[in-house]
């Protein structure tokens, strides 16, 4: 039997969702920058993380293009990009009944289902708190991220490289923070998460982009599948 949600469980909740989401949305500057350095207006470049938003797809979409340039890399950008992005779909089937969500719902919690978003849902021991993590991380990555787009973009030339402020570490770094305790809960979780690293190490330099985060996904099939 699950015991009640309390007050102070809430309230822990929330300051993970929030930090994640402030670590994680600080780096839409970055991203910002990218896009005007790629060629993209300001515009272009705030549409993409209001309507793309998803940030390994982004940087893949306008890192393709800056290499080749608008008309050679916009094909193979976008390959890369739904490569990246094909992984929240996995996400979406993890969330599903997780989250329970109908009608218009559904369009808000696809829009927002992120690395960050899931990882904070499925480390909450009741379903309640896992659908207040979900949407309080998705929501102020999503207002963060957009908002430090619009910054990166509009002052580039002002804001200089976003890695001189620690800023590229801050999403990786509130990753690890959430993987970590899921290590720490049995053997087969840290054996599922070593292979994985191991998957993406070996065929990052072989394949291209997207293509090694999907099979490293696909490690914990096996796993589910005893289950």
């Amino acid at each position: 039997m699950t015991a009640p949600t309390t007050t102070a469980d809430r309230r822990s909740v929330v300051r993970a969702s929030l930090a994640v989401g402030a670590a994680t949305g600080a780096y839409g500057v970055a991203f910002g920058a990218a896009g005007t350095a790629a060629g993209l207006d300001v515009w272009q470049t705030c549409a993409l993380s209001l309507l793309m938003f998803t940030g390994g797809s982004q940087f893949a979409l306008v890192g393709v293009i800056a290499a080749a340039g608008p008309a050679a890399g916009l094909t193979s950008g976008v390959a890369s990009a739904l490569l990246l992005g094909a992984r929240n779909a996995m996400y979406g089937v993890r969330l599903a009944g997780l989250l329970d969500v109908r009608g218009w719902r559904r369009l808000a919690a696809a829009q927002v289902t992120i690395d960050e978003s899931t990882a904070v849902a499925v480390v909450q021991p009741t379903p309640e708190l896992s659908r207040l993590g979900f949407w309080l991380t998705g929501g102020s990555v999503y207002l963060l991220w957009n908002a430090m787009t619009l910054v990166g973009a509009a002052g580039a030339s002002v804001l200089g490289d976003p890695a001189t402020f620690g800023l590229d570490a801050a999403a990786p770094a509130a990753f690890l923070g959430l993987l970590a305790p899921r290590l720490r809960a049995g053997r087969v979780e840290r054996l599922v998460a070593v292979a994985g690293a191991a998957v993406a190490l070996v065929t990052t330099p072989l394949l291209p982009p997207g293509v090694p985060v999907l099979l490293a996904g696909l490690v914990i099939l096996p796993v589910v599948m005893r289950r």
